[in-house]
């Protein structure tokens, strides 16, 4: 009897579902269009040729061969030279070019005589990443100019190659960048924005079906349908929802881990598991939203605010640990946080699941949530009646 219900749910459920177009917008072509979308978007992994300008007032060979130099790195792209500073200035300011590499008159000769020239270069940090990305690069080139005329004024002297290496770099710097060696933007981003995406769309999608079954006055139809328990009503209901949201969650990890092949270490399976767990936790802190505003407006604008704080909470925008102590707690009722501490753990270090229990034990806590509003829901499904402004 409880499962001719439940199918019987579901089977309305799936009648709806074709019936209205929106489930099928945000179910499945949002999530595909955003999949497409960033990952093309940042599919060279970091900017490449960003504009920026030079001021070479030296206008020797040496100063050529910097900028030829300068222009040679994968980021920046030299595109104009200018005559002064202002110019220069007044073109990053009109938005043409990001940055500028100022040269100063006599830079060889007082190279040369020791005399210590200064090399400036100015970036747009209005643009965060451009202007990060384009100070490393001058930084860089900066660097080499010192080091090169230093190590010319040590042959002049007399030093062997050696000694002049030594005497520049007393210190060797090894360095290793671990899971991300490539600094690939599109892997740090992607392999969180994803599932984030997919998860407001759960959000909304529970909210939105159940909160429309209030509106629409077609609540109490629901639950007849479901043997009048509020159980079977919702697994009914949320069943097919599940299963084309599993199948969506599968999609980006095929299409991340098996057709990009960004890094996934423990394997796709475990990746999988994991999104499963996204999903379920998403579902059911979708039916807590409108268990506890059982208006259509209010449970929706709750979905959004909580679905958009997700992005900026979860440690993949900004360092939960570099965050004030309260909302480093505060993270924690968040499902993507716990998602993406699984990612970490598994995907780029290679760890078994055992090693993430606390955060898949987090999104099962997330699953149960639902009890506690369970009776608030079927009192709202059947007394609650929709005020239309």
């Amino acid at each position: 009897m409880k499962y001719t219900a439940l199918y019987h749910v579901a089977k309305r459920e799936c009648h709806r579902l074709v019936s209205r177009p929106l489930y099928l917008f945000c179910m499945v072509i949002a999530p595909l269009f955003c999949y497409v979308f960033f990952t093309t978007l940042m599919a060279s992994g970091l900017p490449t040729d960003l504009p920026v300008g030079a001021v070479d007032l030296d206008n020797s060979n040496t100063s050529r061969k910097l900028l030829r130099n300068l222009d040679a790195f994968s980021q920046t792209g030299i595109v104009e030279q200018y005559n002064s500073v202002n110019e220069a200035r007044h073109a990053m300011q009109q938005g043409k070019i990001y940055g500028f590499f100022y040269i100063p008159a006599h830079l060889s000769a007082e190279a040369q005589s020791q005399r210590q020239p200064t090399l400036s270069f100015y970036t747009n940090n209005s643009y965060l990443i451009a202007g990060s990305l384009l100070f490393k690069d001058m930084k860089m080139m900066g660097e080499l100019a010192s080091g090169s005329a230093a190590r010319s004024v040590l042959y002049a002297k007399g030093a062997t190659e050696s000694q002049a290496m030594a005497f520049l770099q007393p210190i060797v710097i090894d360095t290793h960048p671990l899971n991300n060696p490539w600094l690939n933007y599109s892997v740090y981003l992607c392999n969180t924005l994803l599932p984030g995406v997919l998860m407001l769309m759960i959000f909304m999608i529970t909210v939105y079906s159940i909160g429309v079954e209030i509106k629409d006055r077609t609540a109490r139809e629901w639950l007849r349908t479901g043997n009048n328990s509020i159980y079977i009503s919702l697994v009914g209901k949320l069943l097919p929802h599940t299963v084309i949201f599993t199948i969506m969650g599968i999609f980006y990890n095929v299409y991340l881990y098996g057709y990009l092949h960004f890094p996934c270490n423990s394997g796709i399976f475990s990746m999988i598991f994991a999104t499963l767990f996204l999903v379920l936790a998403s579902q059911s802190l979708g039916v807590v939203m409108i268990g506890t505003f059982p208006s259509l407006r209010l449970g929706l604008s709750f979905a959004s605010l909580w679905g958009v704080i997700s992005f900026s909470i979860s440690g993949f925008t900004f360092p939960v640990m570099a965050m004030h102590p309260v909302l480093q707690a505060l993270s924690n009722l968040f499902p993507l946080r716990h998602y993406f501490l699984i990612y970490v753990d598994q995907a780029l270090n290679g760890y078994s699941m055992a090693y993430s229990w606390i955060n898949y034990m987090a999104l099962l806590i997330f699953m149960m949530l639902p009890f506690l509003v369970i009776h608030r829901l079927k009192k709202a499904l059947i007394y609650y009646k929709y005020m239309p402004k």
